[in-house]
């Protein structure tokens, strides 16, 4: 099994490492190579829309799973208490679901945030 070393920072470094999740709290952002070895950078914002960080004191956990569905490589893998486990590959209509339902979820909070 794969894992990623965590590393809390302010700021996003120029060169990110492979193996290496940088997260900045400041800044509500992850980010780290992706896991396949394609050398692509995999940003994932931390926020109610996107998603959840968790950190027990020795690990880090991100839900939901990472689809990088923009990647050549459309890889799709879970981060959990810092081991990478890999998803199956979906199927470009599982993919235009998901990303359906994303836009509704984020149109849906930020209406009501707006309305507060």
């Amino acid at each position: 099994m794969m894992n990623l070393q965590h590393k809390f920072v302010e700021y996003i470094p120029e060169i990110v490492e492979p193996g290496v999740i940088y997260i900045s709290i400041k800044y509500c952002t992850a980010i780290h190579k992706c896991v396949c070895g394609c050398g692509n950078e995999v940003i994932t914002p931390i926020s109610p829309t996107d998603w959840k960080l968790q950190f027990d004191g020795e690990t880090i956990s991100l839900t939901p799973s990472i689809g990088n569905w923009s990647f050549q490589c459309k890889s799709h893998y879970w981060i959990t208490r810092n081991e990478i486990r890999f998803a199956r590959r979906w199927s470009n209509e599982e993919i235009e679901k998901a990303q359906e339902k994303d836009i509704k979820v984020k149109k849906k909070y930020f209406s009501k945030k707006n309305k507060n």
